[in-house]
């Protein structure tokens, strides 16, 4: 249970949108969740307590969809999600921020990267997956989601993932790697070489495509996709405290 209260907030239009502010020193920390993930996550629980031992202010919100917030999953998508997570920093953290995405999470943080320019303190991304609907569908899904969505199993739990036209459609409208990524600040990827559902090359084509020339790349050779083993949790925390931002 956080210490830390759920505040519902109006995103303007009558869907509520779930969030966690922890109050303290700035820059904000905001975690940014990956697909069908919430705010309630290891990494993200694990960072929120650092926080508070460290005097940090800290954000953790969920998408439209997601966790406790309000609305359907199959309704959003990667830029109906990244305008959820940007409306939520300007609400409670209008300053300085530093963005902690994880998987589709990392792929949105790149995204508000751009948009947050100055604000932007520093990026810490773990399994980012800029571009993941051109390079993590097959060419037998990309047709068959042509037809409205798509069902994988789901290595986490029992039900299976659900993939829509719509959130395709709006990640091929969002690529990245294809041209440079308009980040000026210092950004650190973590990336798992046994993660089975971003290849790690990923994260070096990302450092390549980034503006930014203060970029650390750490491969985790026996690291998953999830790298929320004790040891890959420590590792991120070190590396957020050691970005100073």
């Amino acid at each position: 249970m956080s210490d830390v209260a759920l505040k519902m907030i109006d995103r303007g239009d009558g869907m509520r949108l779930a969030a966690r502010f922890r109050a303290g020193a700035g820059p904000t920390l905001v975690f940014l969740p990956g697909y069908a993930s919430d705010m309630s996550g290891d990494k993200a629980s694990a960072l929120d307590a650092w926080a508070k031992r460290q005097g940090r202010a800290m954000l953790r919100l969920d998408y439209a969809g997601c966790g406790a917030s309000e609305g359907a999953f199959a309704d959003g998508t990667l830029t109906s999600w990244a305008d959820d997570a940007a409306f939520l920093i300007d609400h409670f953290a209008p300053g300085a921020v530093t963005l902690v995405g994880s998987s589709m999470g990392g792929w949105i943080a790149l995204l508000l990267a751009e948009r947050l320019g100055e604000r932007l303190a520093g990026m810490v991304g773990v399994a980012v997956a800029p571009d993941f609907t051109d390079w993590g569908f097959s060419d037998a899904e990309k047709t068959e989601i042509v037809n409205g969505q798509i069902l994988r199993p789901n290595p986490y739990g029992p039900e299976p993932t659900l993939f829509t036209l719509g959130f395709w459609e709006a990640g091929q409208a969002s690529q990245m790697l294809d041209r440079m990524i308009e980040i000026n600040a210092p950004v650190r990827l973590l990336q798992g070489q046994c993660d089975d559902a971003v290849p790690w090359q990923v994260a070096l084509r990302t450092a390549d495509a980034l503006r930014s020339g203060d970029v650390q790349v750490t491969l985790i050779k026996d690291g998953d996709h999830r790298l929320s083993r004790p040891q890959d949790i420590a590792l991120l925390i070190a590396v957020i405290a050691a970005l100073g931002a």
